[in-house]
């Protein structure tokens, strides 16, 4: 399931998604920019390789702990950056609305570095690094469903070459999501050489932001409530369709 639209009304502007966004992509030119060698090099010291804080790379080759915060910020190419992207510009903006841009600042790199943590203890000896923003992303889609669990998405389904759209509840959504990630990160404990995705990366990112979103929630008192006809799309301001009752934050 791929995510297209949703349904959560927001009343200011999600700056700080825009500046994660832009930095995402500044990045990925840079990264792109280096000549083969120092790419490597660059990879190695920047994106997270597990063994070089608990497994034998770090007897000869240890790392300070900037990578766990480094890595999120870089990606493996066009598609990767462009996924993630996406998903942050679906799920983003809401949580950021209602979290306010300096907590959603520190929610944000919190749940990258939980996701980093959770790769890293879950393949001690990998020696492959480990990339990307979903880790912190999977917070953001945590944060979302918690906050909004009935809200609407229209997701697409690609079914042979013919996109399928269907609309499906916040909280399921992030639950089929969240199997997804928990079968093939089970399957892949041992397999320190094993590349690819980084499932544990994606479930501690999800955990960290359903843990820690209502303590970052603002306060009633500091956003106003918004009235039934400040939905969008003939739904509630959570997204949740016309005809419930409130509240509606």
């Amino acid at each position: 399931m791929f995510p297209y639209l949703d349904s959560v009304a927001r009343r200011y502007p999600p700056v700080i998604i825009w500046a994660l966004i832009a930095a995402n992509v500044l990045a990925f030119l840079y990264q792109t920019s280096l000549p083969p060698r120092v790419v490597d090099r660059f990879l190695f010291e920047f994106a997270l390789v597990p063994s070089r804080f608990f497994g034998q790379l770090s007897l000869i080759a240890p790392s300070g702990w900037t990578p766990f915060l480094t890595n999120i910020f870089l990606h493996g190419g066009w598609l990767h950056l462009i996924l993630n992207m996406w998903t942050l510009w679906i799920f983003g903006p809401a949580v950021e609305d209602r979290l306010g841009p300096g907590r959603f600042t520190l929610f944000y790199l919190f749940c990258g570095i939980a996701a980093s943590l959770a790769h890293a203890l879950a393949n001690p000896d990998s020696v492959i690094p480990a990339l990307g923003a979903s880790g912190a992303i999977a917070g953001v889609i945590g944060a979302y469903a918690r906050m909004f669990p009935a809200a609407k998405l229209v997701v697409m389904v690609p079914v042979l070459s013919l996109p399928l759209f269907f609309e499906v509840p916040a909280l399921g959504f992030a639950m089929i999501w969240l199997g997804l990630q928990v079968i093939p990160g089970i399957l892949s404990l041992g397999d320190q050489a094993m590349g690819g995705v980084a499932w544990w990366a994606h479930i501690g990112g999800f955990v960290a932001g359903w843990l820690v979103t209502p303590f970052l929630r603002r306060r009633a008192d500091g956003y106003r409530n918004y009235y039934r006809d400040e939905g969008i799309y003939g739904f509630l301001p959570d997204g949740r369709r016309q005809g419930g009752q409130g509240p509606w934050t």
